[in-house]
């Protein structure tokens, strides 16, 4: 279908679809424990069919309009992801995520690919607010949302349960009005450096 380019590096953001059912997997098996240590995401894909049934899950979303996921491939490998795991167009509240496997990261791919993602929900879907939950244990994650310019709102105390153990959830968040201010002044920033 499409690919964006985020970069220089040969870092894409593409659609993630069911025809990506091996390479999903092989992605999950090469960073299972590494994704899931802080969310359960992709822990079910466990072969080909159930790699398949997870994409199915998030196609089938897609056409509800209720959430999406995209890939994000370095050098033509797939290292990771963004997800909207809840999309609310008649609120205009919608939740954005990722997930990435060791090879991916230290190289800005999340923040890259979801400043494009977050454009795409401000700009042409006319959402108002976007959001971001991480364990208070996943400092990548908090830094992620801190680099997109989100603010920390909270904490969900004891609100997730993974892996026997009820993780407090930090919630992060970025309005229309904050992300296009934040997206002007690094506009005008890079005008001055050049």
């Amino acid at each position: 279908m499409y690919a964006i380019p985020l970069g220089d590096d040969g870092a894409e953001l593409r659609p993630l679809e069911t025809w990506h059912a091996k390479e999903f997997l092989a992605h999950l098996d090469r960073g299972r424990d590494f994704i899931t240590e802080h969310i359960p995401f992709g822990a079910k894909a466990t072969d080909v069919d159930s790699a398949r049934e997870v994409l199915q899950a998030y196609a089938d979303r897609h056409a509800a309009d209720s959430g999406f996921l995209h890939g994000l491939w370095l050098d033509g490998t797939l290292v990771g992801g963004l997800l909207y795991r809840v999309f609310d167009a008649a609120t205009g509240v919608c939740e954005i995520g990722c997930w990435l496997e060791p090879a991916g990261t230290g190289r800005g791919l999340v923040t890259r690919g979801a400043r494009v993602l977050i454009d795409w929900a401000f700009d042409e879907r006319g959402m108002h607010r976007v959001e971001w939950y991480a364990s208070t244990a996943n400092t990548p994650s908090a830094n992620a949302a801190r680099r997109l310019g989100m603010m920390r709102e909270g904490v969900l105390r004891e609100s997730f349960p993974h892996r026997g153990t009820r993780q407090d959830m930090e919630v992060w968040a970025v309005l229309a009005p904050e992300w296009r201010a934040a997206r002007e002044a690094r506009a005008r920033a890079a005008r001055r450096d050049h």
